[in-house]
Parts: C-alpha cells; structure tokens; sequence
C-alpha cells in the first residue's frame, strides 16, 4: 500500500496522468464537434436526397392544375407510383383547398377526398415557404412539404407534397461511426498513455537521480553523481548540482577539519571550556572543565552555567553584561577541594546579535597555594629570625648595661649568643639548601652504594655518640635495634645527601624518645622495586590531622619544645626534597603518645656485587 502511495505521488505518474487526461480532453473535444457536424451533414444529405425532383413537381403541378376530378387523381397516383421513392416512406399531394388527392400508401387510399387537418400543410399553402423537420415521434423521421406552384409560369400555389422519411439509417450510419471513433480515441489513448509514460519518465529521470543523489548528500556521501543526459534545462541542472555537491562535500571536509581541530584544541586543552546558548545553557563542555568540575557530559548539556558553577549571587544577564571575571571554588573544605579562576566573552555573530557565552576555567589552585606557602614561608622566617634576633638583642643590651663587668653572668650571655647565632646560621644554610633544590641547581653525586653498609656506617656514629657524653642532647639512653636482610641491597645515591636524611630522622627520633631512652628500631627491606628504609621510635608520636603536614616547613607539631631543642623547622623539608631527587618518596605513619616511624622508598634494582 505504501508503494502504491508512493507510485501515485510521484512527479512522474502525474505528468502521464495529466498527458493523457489533456489528450482524451482533445480527442473528446474533437470527436463531439466532428460528430455533431457529421451529424448536421448526414441529415443535410438526406432532406436533399428525398428532395422530389422538379420534373415531377411540374407534372403533379399540371394536374393539380386541372379540376378535381377522378381522372386527374389517377394521373396523380400513377406519377406518385411511377416516383422511386427511395428512402421516402410516404408521398402525399394536397391541393390548394388542403385536399388529399394522391397519396404514396395503399393502405390509406381512403384519405383521397379527405381534407388534411396537418398544420404544417396548412402553414405551407397559406405562406408558400418549405418545411423540412425532424420529428422523433416512434422513430426517427423527417417531414419536408414543399409548395407546388402552377405551371404556366404565374407561381399560382396550386398545392403542395408532403413528404416523410425515415432517418433510421442515417442514425444507424451516425451511431457506427461514433463506436469507431471511440475505438479509435481509446486506441489512441493507449497509445498516448504509452508515449506519455515515456516522455514523462525520459523527462523525471534526471529529477529521480537528483532526488536521490540529493538524499545521498544529505546523508554525508557525496561519492555519487547525477548523469546529464542532454544539453538542455534538466542537463544544465544536472551540471549545477553535481558542481554543488562537489563544492558541499569540500565545505563539509574544511567544517570537519575545523570541527576536528576545534575537538583537539578543546581535548588537549590544560584549561577548562564552556560554551552556551544566550539563555545560559551549556551547550559545549570540553574534558578538562568535566574533570575539574567532577561532572559527565550528560549531567551538564542544557543546564544553567550558574548552576553548574554554583554562582548563586550572579545571572546570565550579569554575565552577559558585564563579563565579570570571577574566582569559583569546588568542593570547598574538602580535601579535593580546587580554586578556579573564572573568564567569561560573548560569542556575537557580524551583525552584533550575542548568540551566547564562553567561559574559560583556570585552575589556580596550585597558585594560590603557592601563594600561601610563601606568605607563609615569609611570616615564619620572619618569625624563627626574630625570636633569636629578640634574645640577641636583648642579651646585647645587658652586656652593653655593664653585664660584661661580671665574671659569672657575661659568660653565660655570650654563650646564649653564640647558640642563638649557630641557630640562625643553620637556619640560613637549610633555607640556601631548600633554595638549591627547588632551584634545581643542586648537584646530585651519585654512586652506587650497599644500603646495608651504609646504614650500618651512619647508625655507628649515633652508637658512639650515645657512648660519649660530650653532646646534652644525647644523654638519653636510648637503644638502636637494626633489622638488616642478609642480602646486599646496592642503591644508586648521593651518600652525602642521603646521611643528611637518616640524621634528620634519627636525631628527631632521639630528640622525642622518652626521658628514660627508648628503642628505636632501623628496618630494611626489598619489596618489588624499591627499597624501604623504616625508622621507629617509642617517642611522643605526631598526631593524625598533623601527618600531612610535617614535611612542611618551618611546620613543628609541638613549636615551644622543638625550639628549645633548638630544631629549625626544615629538616623534614629537606629531607623529602632531598628523597624526591632521588626519585624515592618519605612517609610518616604515627600515632598520639604510640611513637613514630618514618619510611623512606628508594629505587632498586638487583645487581650482583661483581656488577
């Protein structure tokens, strides 16, 4: 049924249909004229073919000229029975005085004598003017009465012949021809049919094959093309089309192009991109903005911009007025949390029309961190300088107010000077040392060392300064427990830079191990790739919400006892920048009042001692 649908809509059936409804209209047209005056023609033929002939008019004239007598009517009817009628079905003679006095039909001999009462015989004697009509009265006939006029020459009406034929045959003759002649209009029909079909598929050929190369194009392949069968109307469009789809298909690869390239730029781009509608809709949203926003593409398409940025205080409208830029922050307060520096533009087409927004989302929360930690760093040199810079000047100020002159007190002052100025310039050497690494200045001698021994050799400095009581510090009797494979880890390091570490951790160990001396226990282990050097001590411990941040510097968990054992804050600092530029990490794992243990991870390979 949908074919059939399909068919009866299509240009090219309705070209035939109206080819052949224009030729039946035409051969209808011609055929009702041609028998209409075929018809007019053919009973023109036939009221001249019963015309009687003046000859015999003259003759009936002439004994109509007679008295009216039984003889003259014989004469009558012998010139009537004498007549060949022909298609003539009856003859009749009436005088002057509307008197029968010959008639054709035996069967009404009776009549001679008899007045007529025919109006049209009456009409015809009284004005002297033929009649010829067709009456369709129990057949088709024709009635023609002529007036008979003397014959000596005086026109005297001496009578008239009515006549009456049957047209019969003439209708028959008419009724044949029309049958052939609708044969003929349905045979040429047919055959218009046919020629129509035809002309008007030779004529939509081209139409079907744009159509359907036109479909092709608009479902991307423009690989096809519509072939010109002439140099005509439909041959030039042919040309124009197949021009136009080459030229679509080049735009399509250029806007593709561009589309890829735009797709690219969005992808590969660091900062966020969004574009939207002018009622503030997202309608683009590239990876980056996605992944700093926590969302998915199908979460954001054709929502408020607003919303999604979370600007509760701002609308589209001030958006679009102002282009404000604005610092947006996501999940706020958390640990994930990230600062994003907000750019909105219009996107307005020539004529000026603004056709939507694009905002550009830079993440600054490295930044502002960075920002932090400097002002940070700043305030706490400033504040670890002061505070020795205060007693120096205040011990200064004594020695200057006669403090000098006793003998007891101004050696004191001058060795609290000299701790505060050894604190200040190992201060200042770790900050130039942290400046070097960040710098990335900072010359890394590396060579390949077993991590056994070399921890052995570094812990045997603290079991001998443990031994000798030269150093406050170490009066605590602690214990050091070593827990060494037998397998001989060979490292590639800096053994400098590395000692450095393992003193910073094992002096803090010893500094927070308990007044009554502790365990601390040195591990070493192989897993994987790496290996784990483990300090542990049985010391105060760090708590939980402080773990992240003891690698931070000038950080202390316990500032007021840190600075008496005269520590500067940097140590851990540096040691982590230190293990870091030897492509390790530094951990910590503690628990209040439960101890600490420091892990430090260190690429490893295993080599044999030959190699």
């Amino acid at each position: 049924m949908k074919k059939i649908k399909s068919v009866l809509n299509s240009i090219n059936f309705k070209i035939a249909v109206i080819f052949m409804l224009l030729l039946l209209a035409t051969i209808e047209v011609v055929g009702a004229s041609f028998t209409r005056q075929l018809e007019q023609n053919s009973i023109q033929n036939f009221e001249s073919s019963i015309q009687v002939p003046n000859i015999i008019t003259n003759q009936i004239s002439s004994q109509l000229s007679r008295a009216n007598s039984k003889k003259a009517n014989q004469q009558l009817s012998q010139i009537i029975s004498n007549y060949n009628l022909g298609d003539i079905s009856q003859l009749m003679v009436v005088d002057n005085k509307g008197v029968i006095r010959a008639v054709s039909n035996v069967n009404d001999q009776n009549r001679i004598g008899q007045r007529t009462s025919n109006v049209d015989i009456k009409s015809v004697l009284s004005n002297g003017k033929q009649v010829s009509k067709v009456i369709n009265d129990n057949g088709n006939y024709m009635v023609q009465i002529s007036p008979l006029t003397s014959a000596n020459g005086t026109n005297t009406p001496v009578g008239a012949i009515y006549v009456r034929a049957s047209l019969q045959g003439v209708f028959n003759n008419l009724r044949q021809v029309s049958i052939y002649f609708l044969i003929a209009s349905l045979i040429a029909a047919v055959l218009g049919a046919i020629v129509a079909l035809v002309i008007s598929r030779a004529i939509t050929r081209p139409i079907e094959e744009m159509r359907k190369q036109a479909l092709r194009v608009a479902n991307g392949d423009y690989s096809g093309h519509v072939r010109v069968y002439a140099q005509d109307e439909l041959g030039q469009l042919a040309e124009a089309f197949n021009t136009l789809s080459v030229r679509i298909e080049r735009t399509q690869e250029i806007s593709d192009s561009e589309r890829r390239r735009l797709d690219n730029v969005l992808t590969h781009m660091t900062d966020g991109v969004i574009a939207t509608d002018r009622h503030g809709n997202i309608t683009i949203i590239n990876e980056t903005a996605l992944d700093f926003l926590g969302k998915t593409e199908k979460d954001v398409i054709g929502k408020p911009i607003t919303n999604l940025l979370g600007l509760k205080d701002v609308t589209i409208q001030d958006l679009l007025s102002t282009q404000q830029e604005l610092v947006v922050r996501v999940n706020d307060n958390t640990r994930d949390e990230m600062i994003l520096h907000a750019n909105f533009s219009l996107i307005q087409r020539v004529t000026g029309f603004v056709s939507g927004l694009v905002c550009v989302l830079h993440d600054i929360t490295q930044q502002q961190k960075n920002e932090r930690e400097q002002q940070q760093f700043v305030s706490n040199v400033s504040h670890e300088l002061r505070t020795p810079l205060t007693s120096l000047r205040a011990y200064v100020e004594a020695l200057n107010d006669g403090a000098w002159k006793d003998p007891n007190i101004a050696p004191q002052f001058l060795h609290v000077i000299q701790d505060e100025t050894e604190r200040m310039i190992r201060m200042i050497n770790d900050l130039l040392s942290l400046s070097r690494m960040d710098r990335g200045v900072a010359r890394m001698d590396l060579e390949w060392v077993n991590l056994n021994d070399f921890v052995n050799h570094v812990l045997n400095r603290f079991d001998m300064m443990l031994k000798s009581d030269s150093d406050k510090m170490h009066k605590k009797k602690y214990t050091i427990k070593r827990e060494f494979p037998h397998q001989a880890l060979w490292v590639e390091i800096d053994t400098d830079k590395m000692m450095q570490v393992i003193d910073n951790i094992m002096n803090n160990a010893i500094k927070y191990s308990p007044d009554d001396g502790g365990v601390i226990t040195v591990r070493l282990l192989q897993a994987q790739k790496h290996v784990i050097l483990s300090i542990s001590d049985q010391g105060l411990g760090i708590p939980r919400k402080d773990l992240n941040k003891i690698f931070d510097r000038f950080y202390r968990v316990d500032k007021a006892r840190s600075r008496k054992q005269g520590g500067t804050g940097l140590g851990l600092a540096i040691s982590k920048e230190i293990v870091e530029a030897h492509h390790g990490r530094i951990w910590a794992d503690s628990a209040e009042g439960a101890g600490s243990t420091f892990y430090i991870s260190l690429p490893y390979e295993a080599i044999s001692e030959e190699g």
